[in-house]
């Protein structure tokens, strides 16, 4: 098994052997070049960041900048709209699912170090992925830890870390991040906090 295996695998990997370092300057070329587009160019954007991603559907809309590492571990669902300075180490695997929002300066991070300083500075790494639902929308400032699952239906308030996997239909917040209530019908009304909808359209 190559290092590039062991990677993706969730198994301790050097980072710089078997064409790993080649496979993520050839991704960061890309990301400069995503990054440098002009906001009008909006269908050079729609085909780079199709060809950066390794899976994505029709509608994604990534604001610059962007940063990632390789780009082909990441995969997202239709009606994906990620704000601007998202940062995804995907050295594990990333899957984000159908109509899910990210807030300005949301990071995720599949990738870590050993605990132990020696252990750590034997130069091995670790990636273990990273999987969103369906209907989720993850606020500003979140950081998302190597390993999380999070369900379907969940709003992740800002400035929230998130260490533990978080269930369905639920709002979660904090640092570290901790379920506060579900989301039922009756939210549905409600706009912002006890402000209600003056429109029908979006039921």
């Amino acid at each position: 098994m190559n290092q590039k295996e062991r990677m993706l695998e969730g198994l301790p990997y050097k980072a710089w052997l078997d064409g790993l370092s080649e496979e993520r300057m050839k991704n960061k070329l890309k990301i400069h070049d995503y990054n440098l587009l002009r906001p009008d160019e909006i269908n050079k954007m729609d085909e780079l960041i199709k060809d950066i991603l390794g899976k994505t559907d029709d509608k994604v809309f990534i604001e610059q900048p962007f940063r990632c590492d390789y780009g082909k571990n990441i995969e997202v669902g239709n009606n994906f709209f990620a704000n601007y300075n998202c940062t995804i180490l995907d050295v594990g695997k990333v899957v984000i699912g159908e109509n899910v929002m990210f807030a300005p300066n949301v990071s995720i991070y599949t990738a870590g170090h050993p605990i132990h300083p020696q252990s750590r500075n034997s130069g091995y790494e670790y990636g273990i992925e990273v999987i969103i639902g369906d209907n989720v929308w993850v606020g500003g400032s979140v950081v998302i830890n190597p390993g999380i699952k999070i369900g379907n239906n969940v709003v992740i308030g800002s400035g929230s870390v998130v260490t533990k996997d978080i269930p369905d239909n639920v709002i979660a917040v904090g640092n570290p991040c901790k379920v506060v209530r579900e989301i039922t019908d009756d939210d549905r009304k409600y706009y912002f906090k006890d402000r209600e909808f003056d429109v029908q359209d979006y039921l």
